[in-house]
């Protein structure tokens, strides 16, 4: 081998160690890029979470370094931005630096936003987050506070229409009363509303207004009404009702005239109700929620129509990043092809909250067309996509597009997402806004140009909470209806004094009329049916004869006689409702005598009853009868009508009255055998000297 060939072997050996150094190296640097690319792609999602929070946390914590209180734009309807100050004065109450956030509710559920928005601020206090409701979070950063007892105060102390200035309100005052009083409050608040009951609400909505209306209409004529029904006849009712007393009059004395005075009560109840009602139905809003100004209305739209103008893709800053950096870059590349594509034209695109309590009330339509008015009316597709709710909307001014066909019939994955998008926190807004933007690329192109009609308009966010007069509405109606209401309680009153008359009849039940007395009167009466007839012929002389005042001499001889017997029975034990004590004679002596005394108070000039039975009442004439079946014994009687006419004369003895025996009913005996009823065909005068003298005797 020569010197030359050794040479060149030596030197492959040494290029092959060269090349194999090499291809080591490389090898490195291939595993160190994959690994670094492994990582990479393993921490993007997580950083891209962090980015997300951390730029809506970047962009609060902004906002407080400016003002220590930030009041959303997008809720003039309910908690307009000019409320800030009326935020920064209860602030102070709590003694510490105080940080207040009122956003969105839907914008306030990110996990650790209070942490995050602290972390950017990089001050201690104390960091308070509000919805459009309440106090939802509070938190104390490097401060002694009862943050957390004070949020349990202000959500269980108050009512959900309470409003956010007010449960903040309530959040300050407990921080104020330092830890154990705090701490006491909110346990007791626990234990008053921890079971599901909650305060009354503290304002009314426009069917409560309704229902206010209605029922002063129908107090206002119901009332009145009912009067003049309801109480003649119930002064009627009370002094006709059964046992009651007559009303004395002295003679001479007309009854004094005064109609009018009812009347003119009910007028005076019905001016009264119409001037009380205001006072009490003092309501004049449905919510705590001040009227927003013009620029309250107009800040969101400017702010938007702002950014838009400078970039055709707004992302709401107060919200959670929906798109990443990719996401955004492909977005504005379909955008520009769309732009230069014939038939094409702008777009713009609004990642921004659609609210009801927003100055569009949540309608997509309404924000886009304002939108659009605020960028001076310029033409092109506007898509409005909700970055909380993940709802995608898109309107055409002016473009020669078809979108009656596209967009009208969006898919509802695009429009309101999928069950896939619904479990993302970014709704998966990118993926399909970039399909949105296929549709539009494939969109027809059209000779004219298309420009929606005008939206439908949204309720007056100045006036929406204001409710509608007392007096308006169905007032009116219900003035009608209380005339029927008070009908029909007038009926029903009715009904249930009827009922009340029959009960009362039955324990102060009426005498018998004259006329029926002789068809219905027993020849033997039974000891309790004499008890009863008489105590009901008391109460009805005592009634009638009430103090005495126009009674002549026949009919107040006759009612001191009676009253002679009933004073016996009070003497004996008994009284004037309980005549056990009184023998049969003297009950239907009472009987005879009660009946006579009214008689001569109606002005009847009878002087006799019926001989055969004193019980059939008044006598027309006299004549010889039988008085009994054995023998021709017959006697000279005075007869009242159906004896006189009615009766043949061999039944006398079976209608002649027989009293029971005062220990065994079953032992009869004539009635003129007793010697207190033997005046009794004499008549009434000498039937009461009759009594006199036998009470005297005993």
């Amino acid at each position: 081998m020569t010197a030359g060939g050794e040479r060149g072997r030596t030197a492959m050996r040494a290029a092959a160690k060269t090349n194999g150094a090499i291809r080591a190296r490389l090898l490195t640097l291939l595993t160190l890029l994959a690994l670094l690319i492994t990582a990479f792609a393993a921490a993007t999602p997580v950083a891209q979470a962090a980015d997300s929070t951390d730029t809506q946390a970047a962009y609060l914590a902004a906002q407080l370094r400016t003002d220590p209180v930030y009041v959303t734009d997008q809720l003039p309807r309910e908690i307009p931005q000019s409320t800030a100050p009326a935020f920064a004065k209860l602030a102070q109450r709590t003694g510490v630096a105080t940080y207040v956030l009122v956003l969105p509710a839907q914008a306030t559920t990110g996990a650790g936003l209070l942490d995050a928005v602290h972390d950017r601020l990089g001050k201690d206090g104390l960091y308070v987050l509000m919805d459009e409701s309440s106090v939802t979070e509070a938190t104390a950063y490097g401060v002694q506070v009862p943050a957390e007892d004070a949020a349990t105060v202000a959500s269980y102390e108050l009512p959900y229409d309470a409003g956010p200035l007010r449960s903040f309100e309530r959040f300050a005052d407990a921080i104020a009363q330092g830890g154990g009083k705090a701490a006491a409050r909110a346990e007791a608040a626990r234990e008053k509303y921890g079971e599901g009951d909650e305060p009354a609400d503290l304002y009314i909505g426009p069917s409560d207004r309704e229902n206010q209306s209605m029922l002063t209409g129908l107090a206002v004529t119901g009332v009145p009404l009912l009067m003049l029904l309801l109480v003649p006849y119930v002064r009627r009712w009370w002094r006709r009702r059964p046992g009651a007393a007559p009303r004395e009059q002295a003679k001479g004395k007309s009854k004094p005239s005064g109609f009018w005075i009812l009347p003119a009560l009910a007028l005076a109840t019905a001016v009264a109700i119409i001037l009380s009602a205001p006072l009490l139905f003092d309501q004049t809003r449905s919510s705590a929620s001040p009227p927003p100004r013009a620029i309250d209305l107009n800040a969101r739209l400017d702010r938007v129509a702002t950014g838009l103008a400078e970039d055709p893709v707004y992302a709401d800053p107060e919200s959670p990043r929906v798109l990443d950096t990719a996401q955004l870059d492909r977005l504005h590349t379909r955008i520009e092809k769309f732009s230069s594509s014939q038939g094409g034209g702008p777009v713009f695109v609004a990642l921004v909250p659609q609210i009801f309590e927003d100055e569009s009330q949540g309608d997509e339509e309404a924000f886009a067309a304002a939108v659009r008015d605020k960028l001076g009316g310029k033409d092109g597709v506007y898509i409005v996509a909700d970055p909380l709710d993940g709802y995608i909307d898109v309107f055409n001014y002016g473009l020669g597009l078809d979108t009656y066909s596209s967009f009208f019939d969006l898919p509802e994955s695009l429009s309101y997402g999928d069950a896939k998008a619904d479990e993302a926190d970014d709704h998966l807004l990118g993926e399909r806004l970039d399909d949105v933007m296929g549709i539009l690329d494939k969109t027809a192109r059209t000779d004219e140009p298309t420009t929606p009609g005008d939206p439908y308009p949204v309720t007056d966010p100045v006036t929406e909470d204001d409710l509608p007069p007392l007096y308006y509405g169905d007032f009116w109606s219900a003035l009608f209806l209380g005339a029927l209401a008070a009908l029909l309680l007038f009926g029903l009153a009715a009904a249930v004094l009827g009922i009340v008359r029959r009960l009362l009849r039955r324990r102060n039940p009426e005498p018998l009329p004259t006329a029926l007395l002789p068809q219905v009167s027993p020849a033997a009466p039974s000891l309790p049916y004499l008890r009863e007839t008489a105590t009901t012929e008391i109460r009805a002389m005592t009634t009638a004869f009430g103090t005495g005042a126009t009674a002549d001499a026949r009919s107040l001889d006759r009612y001191e006689a009676t009253m002679v017997l009933v004073d016996e029975a009070s003497a004996a034990g008994g009284s004037g409702e309980d005549l056990d004590v009184l023998r049969p004679a003297a009950l239907v002596v009472i009987i005879v005598l009660a009946r006579a005394t009214r008689a001569a108070l109606a002005g009847d000039d009878t002087t006799r009853c019926c001989g055969v039975n004193p019980l059939h009442g008044p006598a027309k004439s006299s004549c010889h009868v039988r008085v009994s079946t054995e023998g021709n014994r017959r006697k000279m009687l005075p007869l009242c009508d159906r004896c006189l006419n009615d009766t043949a004369p061999n039944d006398y003895p079976a209608l002649l009255l027989t009293l029971p025996g005062q220990d065994d009913e079953s032992e009869r005996t004539p009635y003129y055998e007793d010697d207190l009823l033997s005046a009794i065909p004499d008549g009434f005068t000498k039937l009461g000297r009759h009594v006199r003298e036998s009470v005297h005797i005993h």
